[in-house]
């Protein structure tokens, strides 16, 4: 985020690792972890929205074809917007708050809640839906991407669940799933977040979607849409991995012929294999 929306007449930070430096140096290690509330709070609702709505649009389409993988993803990617774009803005609000400094001086939020709660008194509803298109059209086609990418890979790895290499197979499907999904629209990322930082200071520049990218453009070239985008891939494999496998072993231990009679089909992960 910091990366994303710094200015470029003044930058702060010259890339991902300085950025790193910098924070820590200035801001101690807890600056890292500025914004953390939110994240917290919203995602476990988006991961069982995303996956819960991905399995059943994959069940509803009746075949399971790369393009259904497609719209499945797609589908879990819109609706999850509706959490995801307030939780966003809360999460870049507090992470621009008291850059660069070791104690804040001066604290406009206390906290993600306060944060949303004083955006909202002060904008109303459309305050805490900044952004929204923006992550609509960012998390559409990249939630799309990401199931299947990752189909994809889990059938061109051979996933199996009797499998003794299943975990790292599904650990590297599920990282790799992640950084196509971000490469595939980081460029509207970029622009998401400069709207959603736009007005932290008193100072509005954008007045859209359309101004904010040919303002930027006009400033910083076309490099100005990749800005962000290590430590975005940095953080992507890791996140990703996890939360596919994880979401893949539970699903193949909720189907194991030991609780076949307890449990109802759930939302589906849709393989080739006995995955």
């Amino acid at each position: 985020v910091r990366l994303q929306v710094q200015n470029v007449e003044k930058p702060l930070y010259r890339g991902t690792f300085h950025c790193f430096q910098s924070i820590i140096k200035q801001e101690s290690a807890f600056g890292l972890y500025k914004g953390i509330g939110s994240p917290m709070m919203g995602l476990t609702f988006i991961n069982a929205l995303v996956f819960g709505v991905q399995g059943n649009t994959l069940r509803a389409l009746g075949k399971d074809t790369p393009l259904n993988q497609f719209l499945a993803g797609s589908a879990a990617g819109a609706i999850q917007c509706i959490i995801c774009c307030p939780m966003e803005l809360a999460k870049t609000r507090m992470q621009l708050q008291g850059t660069g400094e070791y104690k804040l001086k001066m604290k406009n939020y206390k906290n993600s809640l306060d944060c949303l709660i004083k955006i909202y008194r002060k904008e109303g509803l459309r305050g805490i839906n900044r952004g929204m298109v923006s992550t609509f059209i960012r998390e559409t086609p990249s939630f799309g991407f990401y199931f299947l990418t990752y189909d994809c890979m889990t059938r061109y790895l051979g996933c199996e669940a009797e499998d003794s290499y299943v975990i790292p197979k599904l650990l590297f499907s599920g990282g790799m799933s992640g950084i196509v999904s971000w490469l595939s629209t980081y460029p509207m990322d970029v622009i998401k977040s400069r709207l959603q930082a736009d007005g932290v200071g008193g100072v509005t520049q954008y007045n859209g979607i359309l101004d904010c990218v040919r303002k930027s453009y006009h400033d910083e070239g076309w490099r100005v849409f990749t800005r962000g985008l290590t430590s975005t891939l940095l953080r992507a494999f890791p996140v990703n991995a996890a939360t596919f496998a994880t979401v893949t072993v539970f699903l193949m231990y909720m189907r194991s012929e030991d609780n076949l009679r307890e449990c109802e089909p759930g939302p589906v992960i849709q393989q080739p294999s006995s995955l």
